[in-house]
């Protein structure tokens, strides 16, 4: 499994409770593109179109070798491949529970582009205060038995 993009503000914007699993629906060019790195999940998320799920606003560069082509969207929205059951099950809970969809992380698995989701809760600006403090704490601890021994 080789990690190729990775959505570093999801953990920090949402407290993540589940997390999914989906293939992505590219074009030859895309995929590409993405197995070289070129990829931004920055700002993305995963949107319901007519009981389908969708990536939306995820950045993918046309590769540079594919040449001129026409009307390339590279932050154009693009399916996710999940099971009936899974893709009602979030569709219900985004829909009741008002969480979101969160992108975060891209990789593949088996030759195969795979994107993992979570639903996500988002966290208010006092929270997230919170976790720099906690954050910043461990590390003067650490520092502190780094420096003692």
């Amino acid at each position: 499994m080789d990690v190729l993009a990775i959505n570093k503000r999801a953990s920090f914007d949402y407290d993540i409770s589940e997390k999914f699993e989906a293939g992505l629906v590219l074009r030859g060019y895309e995929v590409k593109s993405v197995k070289t790195g070129h990829i931004s999940l920055k700002g993305s998320f995963v949107t319901v179109k007519k009981n389908e799920l969708y990536l939306t606003n995820a950045n993918i560069p046309l590769y540079k070798h594919a040449g001129a082509i026409a009307n390339y969207n590279p932050t154009a929205p693009r399916k996710l491949l999940l099971h009936k059951r899974e893709i009602a099950y979030l569709i219900g809970k985004s829909r009741t529970e008002g969480l979101t969809l969160v992108p975060i992380r891209v990789y593949t698995k088996r030759g195969l582009l795979k994107l993992e989701f979570g639903i996500g809760k988002g966290r208010k600006k006092h929270d997230k205060r919170n976790i720099i403090k906690k954050r910043e704490t461990v590390k003067k601890i650490e520092r502190a038995l780094k420096n003692r021994f």
